[in-house]
């Protein structure tokens, strides 16, 4: 996508529509007053755009912006379609039932979730309006391809509207244990909208099992009794004359792009500045997360303090950089955790640092994605301690970037990439005595096994990158040719 489109109008039906919360852009105000969209392709994005622009593609999203009415824009053949939300819409449906409800509730109940009706009744009304959006760009028998939690309606509604559509969904998130699932009110609601797909897809196969069980339960549908596989044996449940698809797809990322931005001269000279400017340690480790409760930035945090207190970890040695983008800063959850993380940070430095050496760099910002690619690049010892994830795509990008098979990985075994990057030194994030083990075992471990890790997990990311992910997706859909 070029850097700034130009909003034109215009009317279209698309042979391939993808609807996310999202559009692939942000709209944007300037300073006299008029709009501009700036492009932000992100994983999804670069793994859907070659799809959309080659098949009279169209997305369609919220633009980020609320009380806003835009319309339907063309930019170079590709039809972006926003959704507009209110305010009210972004305090209920959003940041109410999808991130104080939903994502709770799907990531093991980390935080209590929140079951309020009102919220409810706004995630309704909006997965209606994303429904009727996509029914209207929609070409006769077209693909309808529906992403993640925030939109868990909008199968079924679509169905309603437009029987001729060959729609699939997935899920981005972690699917939950049927028991934690059963705590929604709402729970024969949501299955109910989720089989109106002809396809829906998990990270993982424990999370398709669930759904095929709790679709049996609720929803009173029959599924087969074969093992739900990824992507060549998928569940199979019957849904009235309908014939819907359960199954498994780990979703990955650019890993030859970032690659190849690795190997580039202005990031391995960034990432030799980053260490000069670090002090030059022995050692840097790297926390990369969006500043949520459920990636154990408190937890690695602690498990170094320790470390440091039992002198099992000398402080001139290592230097800890976190760098928490931030999120749902309006959430009071989510501005005392961060009050948390940041008052962790000053303990640590306050008992170990030294004048202009600080042991930890807390970062609460985002950064480009060459300067992360320095980040990865220039860090001895990646860090990921989610407490539950559906994936989580930072420690690929770390192994992506590691052409020189440098640099070590301590990744939570409740990440749905532990069960590919079996190479990484995995751990339980909540044996706090494990994670200490685990980083002490990363800082000295040996090169030569270091070096053996790295090439198993770079042989995983390189070869089943987002472009194969999205592509075993559609022809399991039907909507692309088997290769």
């Amino acid at each position: 996508m070029d850097e700034v489109i130009a909003e034109t109008s215009r009317t279209a039906s698309a042979d391939f529509v993808v609807v996310a919360n999202r559009l692939p852009v942000d709209l944007e105000r300037t300073a006299d007053g008029s709009r501009r969209w700036t492009a932000s392709p992100g994983g999804l994005v670069s793994a859907l755009e070659p799809f959309l622009r080659s098949r009279k593609g169209a997305w369609v999203g919220w633009p980020g912006v609320p009380d806003v009415e835009v319309e339907e824009f063309d930019d170079d053949g590709l039809v972006l379609h926003p959704v507009s939300l209110t305010s009210d819409d972004v305090r209920d449906y959003y940041e109410g039932f999808s991130n104080a409800t939903l994502w709770p509730l799907y990531h093991d109940v980390v935080a209590r979730p929140v079951f309020d009706r009102s919220w409810w009744e706004s995630y309704v009304r909006v997965n209606r309006r994303f429904a009727e959006a996509s029914a209207k760009v929609a070409a006769d028998g077209a693909t309808v391809w529906i992403q993640d939690y925030q939109l868990q309606l909008v199968p079924a509604m679509l169905r309603e509207l437009r029987p001729d559509l060959r729609i699939g969904f997935f899920l981005h998130i972690p699917f939950p244990p049927v028991e934690l699932f059963m705590q929604m009110p709402w729970r024969t609601e949501i299955v109910r909208g989720l089989v109106g797909a002809d396809l829906v897809g998990f990270h993982r196969p424990g999370g398709a099992q669930n759904f095929l069980w709790l679709a049996r339960q609720l929803a009173g549908l029959e599924s087969s009794r074969g093992a739900v596989g990824i992507r060549t044996r998928p569940g199979l449940m019957q849904v009235g004359d309908r014939t819907v698809r359960v199954g498994a797809f780990p979703i990955s990322i650019d890993a030859i792009g970032l690659d190849k931005l690795a190997k580039t001269k202005g990031v391995a000279e960034r990432a030799a500045q980053l260490r000069r400017d670090l002090g030059n340690p022995k050692k840097v480790l790297l926390g990369v997360d969006r500043l949520d409760y459920t990636k154990g930035i408190d937890l690695r945090l602690q498990a170094l303090h320790e470390l440091l207190h039992e002198g099992r970890v000398r402080p001139e040695d290592v230097t800890f950089v976190q760098l928490a983008t931030p999120s749902r800063e309006r959430v009071e959850h989510y501005q005392r955790m961060r009050g948390d993380i940041e008052q962790m940070v000053g303990r640590i430095n306050g008992e170990f640092a030294r004048v202009g050496h600080p042991v930890v760099h807390y970062l609460h910002q985002s950064v480009n994605r060459t300067e992360l690619a320095a980040f990865f690049s220039a860090a001895d010892v990646m860090v990921v301690t989610p407490l539950r994830d559906g994936m989580n795509l930072v420690c690929k990008e770390y192994v992506a970037c590691r052409h020189d098979l440098g640099g070590s990985l301590v990744l939570s075994e409740f990440a749905g990439a532990a069960a590919e990057l079996t190479s990484a030194l995995l751990v339980n994030p909540h044996d706090l005595d494990g994670v200490k083990n685990a980083l002490e075992t990363a800082i000295t471990l040996d090169p030569a096994e270091g070096r053996r890790r790295m090439r198993a997990m770079r042989r995983q990311v390189l070869t089943h990158d987002v472009d194969r992910w999205a592509r075993s997706f559609l022809q399991a859909l039907g909507a692309e040719p088997a290769d």
